[in-house]
């Protein structure tokens, strides 16, 4: 029996709610062994970001090989890559050790509206790592920026972003409905063969802090484990939806709690 293995690449959030902290803990959740490669430290809770200091890009480099070398990876989340020269190292390693399945979360901005990648380092990103990714799971907001167009207002606006961010070479595009409105938090799943609408209860908690990057991991982690997209996708979908809802057992800081990534458990 193989253990499922997923890495993720993305950067550490000193408050446990977010980035690689949370991308472990939903990979440990879903039963799925945890590896990282920290791309950026930084100095946040869940009122929001005070600092960031980047890792160099050849020490990012170091540690994606030490893991690949020596791990039999399943899947690459891939979230926080902070600067030009993470995404250049990032992107030379992934052609090198070509993983199976890579899961880009195209993080930019922080749930506390803090910003977490250089503007000059979004078009590197939109050029660099897209065309390498099995999947993008941008949120409304990211979505826009990396077309720059308008945060998409309808269905028939968010598949059209979907086509347009399919284009720049990624295998299908889940477009996050986290930051619309109504009564149902609507995520779309978006390939060359179809679009997908994937509808839960929205939940009323301001705790949603590392939302986005555990999505993302979730869906890693069950393409680590051999699920389909659409399946690892769906099932990311209902843990997600299980976590936000749980995340008012935990009284964890004074802005925006984390979510409970092991609500099966206690």
């Amino acid at each position: 029996m193989t253990t499922p293995v997923a890495l993720t690449i993305a950067g550490s959030d000193s408050s446990g709610g977010a980035g690689i902290q949370a991308d472990l803990k939903t990979f440990a959740a879903l039963g799925v062994y945890g590896a990282s490669a920290i791309t950026a430290l930084t100095a946040q809770n869940t009122r929001g970001v005070t600092g960031i200091h980047a890792v160099p890009a050849e020490f990012v480099t170091a540690q994606i090989d030490a893991v690949f070398s020596d791990l039999d990876i399943g899947a690459v989340k891939i979230g926080m890559v902070a600067q030009v020269a993470s995404i250049d190292a990032i992107a030379a390693a992934l052609s090198r050790w070509r993983p199976k399945h890579v899961v880009l979360d195209p993080v930019m901005v922080a749930t506390s509206g803090d910003r977490l990648l250089a503007s000059e380092a979004v078009d590197a990103l939109r050029t660099k790592l897209i065309s390498l990714a099995s999947v993008i799971t941008p949120n409304l907001p990211e979505a826009a920026a990396l077309l720059d167009e308008p945060v998409a207002a309808s269905e028939a606006e968010i598949e059209s972003q979907g086509r347009r961010l399919l284009a720049l070479g990624c295998r299908a595009v889940l477009i996050k409905g986290g930051h619309g409105e109504g009564a149902e938090s609507t995520d779309y799943l978006v390939t060359s063969e179809s679009t997908i609408a994937l509808a839960a209860p929205r939940v009323a908690t301001r705790n949603t802090h590392g939302t986005g990057c555990s999505l993302s991991s979730a869906v890693a982690a069950g393409l680590a484990k051999g699920e389909g997209l659409e399946l690892a996708v769906r099932n990311a979908k209902t843990w997600i939806s299980a976590a936000i809802g749980a995340a008012d057992r935990f009284t964890v800081g004074h802005g925006h709690g984390p979510i409970h990534h092991f609500h099966k458990f206690y």
